[in-house]
C-alpha cells in the first residue's frame, strides 16, 4: 500500500499487473511500451492509461504526464521496478543505475546474468521470472485438469487455485533463500527445483 510502481511493457503481463498492484494501493508512477513511456509522480488510473493506448496504440502522449525513455524507466527512484517487455531489457551497465527496491520479471529472462550479479551486490531483490510470471501458465495446467474431468471450474475458483499455489510457492522460495543463505532469490528458486526432482527419484525408487 503506497509503494511506487514503474511498469516497462505494457501488454497484456505488464498493464495487468499495474492494475493489480493500484488496486492493492500502490501508486503506479510510470509505464512504458515500445514507442517510449509517460512518467507522473502523483500517480496515475493504470486502466486509464490502458484505454488511451487502445485508443491511440501506444502509451505516449497519456494525460498530463512527462515524457520517458524505457532505459529512463528502467533506473526511476521506485519502490518496485516490473520489467514486463523484452528479454535482457537490463544489462550490467544498467543495472549498476537500477534505483529500485525490487525487481518483479514479469517477462521472461529482463535481466542478464551479470544484471543478477550486479543487483545481488547492490541489495536489490529480484523476484526471478520462473515464479514471477508463472500465473499463466499455472492456469492453462487449470484448464487442462478441468478438460480432463470434464468439468468447468467458475471464475472465482480460478482466481481461488492461482492465489493458493502462487503464495504456497512464494513461501518456499523465501524459505529457501532464508534457510540456505542464498545468494540471490533466483538461486533459492533452483534450490527448491533441485530439491523436487531429488525428492521425486527418491520416491521413484531404483528400478529394475
Amino acid at each position: 500500500d503506497g509503494a511506487t510502481v514503474a511498469v516497462q511493457g505494457y501488454g497484456n503481463a505488464g498493464s495487468v499487473a499495474a492494475a493489480l498492484l493500484a488496486d492493492l494501493g500502490a501508486r503506479i508512477v510510470a509505464v512504458s511500451d515500445s514507442s517510449g513511456g509517460v512518467y507522473d509522480s502523483d500517480g496515475f488510473d493504470p486502466s486509464d492509461v490502458k484505454a488511451h493506448k487502445a485508443d491511440t496504440g501506444s502509451v505516449s502522449g497519456y494525460g498530463d504526464t512527462e515524457a520517458i525513455t524505457n532505459d529512463e524507466l528502467l533506473t526511476l527512484d521506485v519502490d518496485v521496478l516490473v520489467p514486463a517487455a523484452l528479454e535482457n531489457a537490463i544489462d550490467e551497465s544498467l543495472a549498476r543505475e537500477v534505483d529500485a527496491h525490487l525487481i518483479v520479471e514479469a517477462a521472461n529472462g529482463p535481466l542478464t546474468p551479470d544484471a543478477d550479479d550486479v543487483l545481488t551486490d547492490s541489495g536489490i531483490h529480484v523476484i526471478p521470472d520462473i515464479l514471477a510470471n508463472a500465473g499463466g501458465v499455472t492456469v492453462s495446467y487449470f484448464e487442462w485438469v478441468q478438460n480432463r474431468q470434464r468439468f468447468s471450474w467458475t471464475e472465482e475458483r480460478v482466481n481461488e487455485e492461482l492465489e493458493r499455489v502462487i503464495v504456497e510457492a512464494f513461501d518456499d522460495l523465501v524459505d529457501a533463500y532464508e534457510s540456505n543463505d542464498a545468494a540471490n532469490l533466483r538461486t533459492a528458486a533452483y534450490i527448491v527445483a533441485i530439491e523436487r526432482i531429488v525428492s521425486a527419484y527418491d520416491q521413484a525408487g531404483s528400478w529394475p
